[in-house]
């Protein structure tokens, strides 16, 4: 008997990971082999090369979005080490990704998201965003990007 059959709630079966989330899998486990063969000094010159290799190979669209987050984040937050995770943009404190970029391509999504991990600093209350849609940037999301980034890292 189906899942289908069982529930009768359902015509799509679940098949597994999607082949975007398995490339994100691989890209991970491959990130975590070159980090183990750099070691630690060379993590964080290689880390940058690395995003901005990323940044690179996205559309137009989101590239121009990722290599302005790049800037904000660097300036707003000068110790965070770039480095990519699961194949996308991300900024760790101490090893710990605080957070990413994930370009619409990446999952065939409709928008871009800005992502931040329970490693920010970003409790407020008993509930907070942690992730942010992305469409294209203005001068005010800049600015309120980048005190969300100081805010994350204090």
């Amino acid at each position: 008997m189906t899942d289908t059959e069982k529930t009768g709630t359902s015509t799509k079966t679940y098949d597994g990971f999607e082949d975007e989330e398995r490339a994100a899998m691989k890209e991970r486990a491959q990130e975590l082999k070159k980090t183990a063969r750099r070691g630690p000094r060379a993590a964080k010159a290689d880390g940058e090369s690395d995003v901005l290799e990323k940044i690179a190979e996205m559309p137009e669209s989101d590239r121009r979005i990722a290599e302005r987050l790049h800037a904000i984040i660097k300036a707003s937050a000068p110790d965070l080490t770039p480095k990519t995770w699961y194949g996308m943009p991300a900024y760790a404190k101490d090893g710990k990704v605080v957070c990413f970029f994930q370009s619409s391509h990446k999952f065939k999504t409709r928008y871009s998201t800005l992502g931040f991990n329970d490693s920010a600093n970003l409790d407020d209350g008993t509930m907070w965003p942690a992730a942010f849609a992305l469409k294209e940037l203005t001068a005010a999301d800049e600015a309120r990007i980048s005190a969300l980034v100081k805010r994350a890292v204090s």
